[in-house]
């Protein structure tokens, strides 16, 4: 039986007020947290908006928030007069609003936020988070979002707890909680469902892709899977395999890591950080993720500064880091955030986990991509290119570069010289644009004529 304290309850009704009553926090040139991911507050967003006409240059920002089709002080503002939104990660969302000139990209390296708000340089003036409700202790719980938010708690001037009875509550090794004590205000909210991922499309050359990879993976393996079709896939085989003792340190928990469990193709018993524990910084998937971190004792909530450290990861064996990434050039340099300047993702993870997984005894950091895209006129370009186009932001650069997986091959680039790695690029390139590339990689001065691709 939750059986509150008459102190903590009589603290509560103190700060009990209305989502009206709590935006009144704000003053024009604030900075406004919204919370990470399916946290992300809704009825404080919607009371902030009302206050439109009030305020100007009101700077909100969040990580990859999941408010649909936008956040409301966006969507009142279409000038972006009043409110401009802030993104660690661009979601889809965001992607729109920033291409429309609403939003703006922060870059990181995740795990690197946390002091950011610490040390001030993030400034955080009111933040509002969604929460579980409140223990007999007075504790809310940060749920599936632990990620930045116990540094955001720290920094910020005021506090607004919108509390939302359909979050699962989340254990940690940490303090996943906010204290009554700490908050400034207590918005009882409308208690939405959460917002659930859809099962993201599969193409056929995401299967080749994810049947390259089940081909490097080893018993005893700890898994970072990214998002997106390619990594589910490659979850789905794992699931149907008979690999044995996979463990879990993982920036985000997604349904396929609940997959491998129920197939018992993961224990966490191999691991050497939080043995026999799912460790994640933030969980975002369907009802079935959910109700599976809900008051579950295997996982294992964690600040993005422990989770992201490549340091704390590669205490791990046989790190396995699988991300998407949107092209490669000739040298190895890695793009998986922009296309010229229009941003499409954040930096989130991948320079984390694929850096740590080289340093993880028997570590593999994986980088994905089909081979070609098509551009607008429905004509193939090869996302294997001898140079990236102006704007366009290298995430990982070619000397940490360890394997690059398209439909057509896997190569790792370690150890490799320049000419050598033009060459296994151009390997898996399609084979339609392998003359052209060799031809640039000549011009340039990054081909031998003992290279053995020739068309």
């Amino acid at each position: 039986m939750n059986v509150i304290s008459n102190s903590y309850q009589k603290e509560y009704m103190n700060k009990l007020v209305t989502a009206d009553e709590a935006v009144k926090l704000v003053k024009s040139g604030d900075w406004v947290d919204y919370g990470d991911f399916v946290t992300s507050s809704v009825e404080c967003d919607k009371a902030l908006a009302k206050r439109k006409n009030e305020l100007r240059g009101v700077k909100v920002r969040g990580c990859t928030n999941t408010l649909n089709p936008l956040p409301e002080v966006i969507s009142c503002d279409p000038e972006a007069e009043h409110f401009f939104f802030h993104d660690w990660s661009f979601s889809a969302i965001t992607r729109k609003m920033g291409d429309e000139g609403r939003a703006f990209f922060q870059p990181e390296c995740y795990h690197e936020i946390p002091r950011m708000y610490r040390e001030g340089r993030t400034k955080c003036d009111v933040a509002f988070f969604t929460v579980t409700p409140m223990d007999k202790f007075g504790n809310f719980n940060l749920s599936t979002s632990c990620s930045k938010l116990l540094a955001e708690k720290e920094a910020a001037k005021k506090i607004v707890v919108e509390i939302n009875t359909n979050l699962p509550y989340c254990y940690s090794a940490a303090n996943n909680n906010i204290h009554i004590s700490e908050v400034d205000f207590v918005v009882e909210g409308k208690n939405p469902p959460i917002f659930e991922t859809t099962k993201p499309p599969v193409t056929d050359v995401d299967r080749k892709i994810a049947a390259l990879i089940m081909k490097e993976m080893e018993d005893g393996a700890c898994l970072q899977l990214g998002i997106g079709g390619m990594p589910n896939t490659v979850g789905e085989m794992i699931a149907q395999s008979d690999l044995k003792n996979l463990g879990v340190h993982t920036e985000m928990l997604v349904d396929s890591y609940v997959d491998m469990f129920e197939a018992g193709r993961i224990t966490n018993s191999a691991k050497n950080v939080l043995k026999d524990k799912f460790v994640y910084t933030f969980a975002m998937g369907s009802k079935k993720l959910y109700d599976f971190v809900d008051n579950n004792p295997l996982c294992c909530a964690m600040p993005v500064d422990f989770t992201n450290d490549p340091f704390i990861i590669a205490q791990n064996d046989k790190v396995v880091s699988l991300c998407s990434c949107l092209s490669v050039d000739i040298l190895g340099q890695v793009s998986s955030e922009s296309i010229g300047f229009r941003h499409i993702s954040g930096t989130g993870g991948q320079l984390d986990f694929h850096y740590a997984s080289f340093r993880s005894k028997g570590g593999k950091g994986f980088l994905c991509m089909p081979a070609t895209s098509k551009k607008k006129d429905g004509t193939l370009e090869s996302k294997i290119v001898p140079s990236f186009k102006p704007g366009t932001i290298v995430s990982v650069p070619s000397a940490l570069t360890n394997y690059v997986v398209t439909e057509f091959g896997i190569v790792n680039l370690k150890g490799l010289s320049t000419w050598e790695r033009a060459e296994a690029l151009i390997s898996i390139a399609h084979p339609s644009f392998q003359d052209e590339l060799v031809k640039i990689a000549e011009e340039n001065r990054i081909w031998i004529p003992s290279n053995k691709i020739r068309i």
